[in-house]
């Protein structure tokens, strides 16, 4: 059998699992705080809720789960669906399932929490992993962009209370988006098409993001026409000229009162930001490290998705934290947690263990203490303890005389 994981997938060691417990901890916390209450829902999914779920080029990553037994030889012969359930892709679409099914015993507006896993049958490479942490806080229930303001003061938050300082959370609006390109002479069945290719504007230009239109064959008039709009800067003031005062009215609220609460990090309008979920309708946003190249967190206004479960719009926002990124920065950045307790090791001999017990009850207000019956070999036991993280070591019947590792 294979010791090692499926690609794609990691073991954690209990020094990293410390670290990842202790920031999903304080993330948790900072969004308890602020009001936010823990929901848990399944990793499975009904299939046909995922595959209606617009979620982009998710719905291409989605694990798929067969059918069983008559089930599936039934499907086998006549050439029926082979697969009725799925591995969720992100926490959203079960977030909007698990409200459609338990609105009447929430709050409305309802502001819940999901930390959890989330799979997607990515090509494994560094910083894609298939099976990764999201840290999401919603609200759901209210059209008011105070939420919107809310999530980005409460993710910002967040993140400075773990370490995570020096960036930037860039908003834009869908609305605003689809108006520019109609505007510039892209037809309504080609936006998404352009969406994409606009999204690759800081890693291609805006010479690739034309050449790349091109490509695709669109219009050449809508191509050079929007070519000469995105060659300068779009600011919340000149994108009025575009798409109205009226289009943009939201937006510049969101981002000049949430420039005004911001304290450690910035606020920047960004017209090039899409988000790759097809099931957002208004707001998006990304936080991107000034430190370290790419997204750490990303979210927006999917205010149509829970209305596939209810026949009715529900409006609904959310902003998730990329867990896996931010461990991966400040793991090898060597983060050490504040205020942790030492770790202690208690050595005893088998006729001793009652007594040892007490002892390390006695000493672990202080520290954190392990049991550990009298190794044959203690000086390269002692060597393993070091390379683990331990403080010191004491004996049962010395638990005054903590010797430290050296």
């Amino acid at each position: 059998m294979k010791k090692t994981t499926v690609k794609g997938t990691n073991d954690y060691l209990p020094e990293e699992v410390r670290l990842r417990d202790y920031l999903q901890n304080i993330i948790l916390k900072t969004y308890t705080d602020a009001g936010f209450e823990r929901i848990m829902t399944p990793a499975v999914e009904d299939i046909e809720n995922l595959d209606k779920s617009d979620g982009g080029d998710n719905l291409n990553l989605i694990f798929k789960i067969l059918k069983r037994g008559d089930k599936l030889e039934k499907a086998l012969e006549t050439g029926g669906e082979l697969c009725d359930m799925g591995l969720r892709y992100d926490l959203t679409l079960p977030l909007s399932r698990y409200y459609a099914n338990n609105r009447e015993k929430l709050l409305t507006p309802a502001k819940c929490i999901q930390i959890g896993s989330v799979y997607r049958a990515e090509r494994p490479q560094k910083g894609r992993l298939r099976e990764f942490v999201q840290c999401d806080i919603d609200i759901i229930g209210s059209k008011s962009i105070g939420c919107e303001i809310e999530l980005i003061h409460t993710t910002a938050k967040a993140l400075l209370a773990i370490g995570v300082g020096d960036f930037t959370v860039k908003i834009n609006d869908r609305r605003i988006l689809k108006s520019l390109l109609l505007s510039v002479g892209f037809e309504e069945s080609q936006l998404d098409s352009v969406c994409v290719t606009f999204d690759k504007l800081d890693k291609i230009g805006a010479d690739g993001v034309t050449e790349e239109l091109r490509e695709k064959g669109f219009a050449a008039s809508a191509v050079d026409k929007f070519a000469q709009t995105i060659a300068r800067p779009l600011s919340v003031e000149n994108i009025k000229e575009i798409c109205g005062a009226e289009a943009v009215e939201d937006i510049e609220k969101i981002i000049t009162v949430s420039d005004e609460l911001a304290d450690g990090y910035d606020i920047k309008f960004d017209i090039s930001l899409v988000r790759g979920q097809g099931y957002y309708t208004g707001t998006v946003f990304e936080v991107v490290s000034n430190k370290f190249r790419g997204s750490i967190a990303g979210g927006g206004r999917y205010d149509n998705l829970i209305g596939k479960f209810t026949g009715e719009q529900i409006p609904a926002v959310g902003f998730s934290i990329g867990f896996e990124r931010i461990f991966a920065i400040l793991r090898d950045a060597g983060y050490k947690i504040p205020d942790a307790k030492k770790k202690l090791a208690l050595f005893y001999d088998a006729e001793n263990i009652a007594e040892a017990v007490r002892e390390a009850e006695s000493l672990r207000n202080e520290y954190e203490v392990s049991l550990n019956e009298r190794p044959k070999k203690l000086s390269k036991y002692l060597d393993r303890l070091k390379e683990n993280g331990y403080y010191g070591f004491c004996f049962c019947g010395s638990a005054d005389d903590i010797r430290k590792l050296a």
